[in-house]
């Protein structure tokens, strides 16, 4: 296989069948920012060292699936979204559809369009959390 491993944490040299280790990185600080936390708070709910996580951020490094799950855990979103970002999973089509219409929608700023995308984003992660819970219940 050529290129890093998408779900290892070595240094990025690019792959070109996963999104951009930068885009991921906007995506992790913007929610990080949404949420209100500083890079140091984000640090001690997900258990993921300060420097780490700015090289997360800046696009340096690549998280391994754990990691991102810490990251989305702290950040209250679905890991599912982080590994959609991450180019770990397919988007769904309706997902894909929804956020791709928003972000294209020239009515919205930038700003509109993120915390659209952010809401949907949240009620998704909200929704998969609830089933999630509903199978755990169903096979205990």
């Amino acid at each position: 296989m050529d290129g890093p491993d998408p779900r290892s944490d070595a240094p990025l040299t690019g792959h070109p069948l996963t999104p951009s280790p930068r885009e991921l990185g906007e995506f992790i600080r913007e929610q990080r920012r949404l949420g209100r936390l500083s890079l140091r708070k984000l640090s001690e709910l997900s258990g993921i060292s300060n420097p780490y996580l700015s090289q997360i951020e800046r696009g340096l490094r690549r998280p391994s699936a754990e990691i991102l799950q810490q990251i989305a855990r702290a950040l209250s979103l679905s890991v599912e979204l982080l590994y959609v970002r991450a180019g770990i999973l397919e988007p769904s089509s309706a997902e894909r559809s929804l956020t791709d219409h928003i972000r294209h929608d020239p009515w919205l700023d930038d700003e509109q369009k993120r915390a659209l995308i952010h809401i949907y984003e949240s009620f998704r992660a909200s929704h998969l959390d609830e089933e999630s819970e509903a199978d755990r219940r169903r096979w205990a």
